[in-house]
Order: structure tokens, then sequence, then C-alpha cells
């Protein structure tokens, strides 16, 4: 299980970086202050649970597969809550904000997830 979670957080990763500038470069100007702001939220919460990704990985070598909720919560985090902002900022349907909190509980639960397994043990 940890070699999927690293290769999805480090891919998860690059995509965050090239998003970061293809915002910063292709979007600057293009986009309102407010859909920018949008935009570059999309791209921090993707790198952050990217690391979250990472540290699911590490922390699976020690906890076992009970890990693996937070992992998979933290991937449907990023495709809900960084998947629809990137829609949004980019002129997606307005219902997509619908979704994003979705994302976030999944943020949410996952850090949860890693916390219980963790104390666990």
């Amino acid at each position: 299980m940890a070699r999927i979670f690293v290769t999805l957080g480090a891919l998860s990763a690059a995509l965050a970086v090239a998003a970061g500038a293809f915002g910063a470069h292709g979007l600057r100007g293009r986009l309102s202050p407010e859909l920018m702001a949008v935009f570059d939220t999309a791209a921090r919460y993707q790198m952050n649970h990217a690391l979250g990704l990472l540290a699911v990985a590490w922390a699976s070598r020690s906890l076992g597969s009970s890990a693996a909720a937070a992992g998979w919560l933290f991937v449907a985090g990023t495709v809900l809550f960084s998947g629809s902002l990137y829609l949004l900022a980019l002129g997606g349907p307005r219902w997509l904000g619908t979704v994003t909190p979705l994302g976030g509980l999944c943020f949410i639960a996952g850090w949860a997830a890693l916390a219980w397994s963790a104390a666990r043990g």
C-alpha cells in the first residue's frame, strides 16, 4: 500500500506544481483576482494533501493497512475539493461549488483517520 500512496502523492505534487505555474503564468490577467484566489487555493490544498499522502505511505509501513483509509480520503478530497475549485475558477458550472465542501470533509476525515490509525498503533 505504501508504494501506491508514494506514487499518488508524488504525482499529485507534480500536478500541483504544474497547476501553480499555469495559474501564475498562464492565467494571471485572464482571471479576476477572486477567481485567481480560488485557483491558488486549489493548488495549495492539492500540494498539502500530496504531502499528506506521502505521510500516509510512511505511516503505513509501521501501522499497516489501517492508515490506508486516510490515503484514500486524501485522494477523494483532492479530486472533489481541488478539482471542483480548478473547474470553478476556469468557468465551470456554479453547481460545482456544492461539491467543494464534500472534498473538505474528506480531507478532515483523512486527517482524523490518520490520527486514529496512529493512536491505535
